[in-house]
């Protein structure tokens, strides 16, 4: 029988990190960057994000991706400094929302899975 993940004691040591990119390819290569470093255990995309926002002192629309990650709350700021790296963006959206529950394996998985 395999061995069990270890189970972290607090919920609150993961986050979810919400970031808009302008195109499929754009996130991807986000996504695919922060899992080869082990910087986030999972990536999500979610096309078709109609967005509407202040910039330049006017309200701009654009069709964008939602990346999604799951990782410990202690990688966000390396996280971030990829993103930015990497985003066409001169002011990318990285928002981080702590994960106030979960299931214990879930969590195990992502804490086996990030650095």
């Amino acid at each position: 029988m395999p061995t069990p993940a270890p189970r972290p004691s607090f919920s609150r040591d993961f986050c979810i990190i919400l970031v808009t990119c302008q195109s499929k390819k754009e996130a991807g290569r986000i996504a695919s960057s922060l899992l080869k470093e082990r910087l986030t255990a999972c990536a999500n995309t979610m096309p078709g994000i109609d967005s509407r926002f202040w910039w330049n002192g006017k309200v701009e629309s654009a069709k964008e991706i939602l990346l999604m990650l799951k990782t410990k709350r202690s990688n966000f700021k390396k996280v971030e400094k990829e993103i930015k790296r990497l985003h066409s963006y001169e002011v990318p959206e990285i928002i981080a929302l702590p994960i106030i529950a979960g299931s214990a394996e879930y969590l195990g998985w992502i804490a086996c899975n990030v650095k």
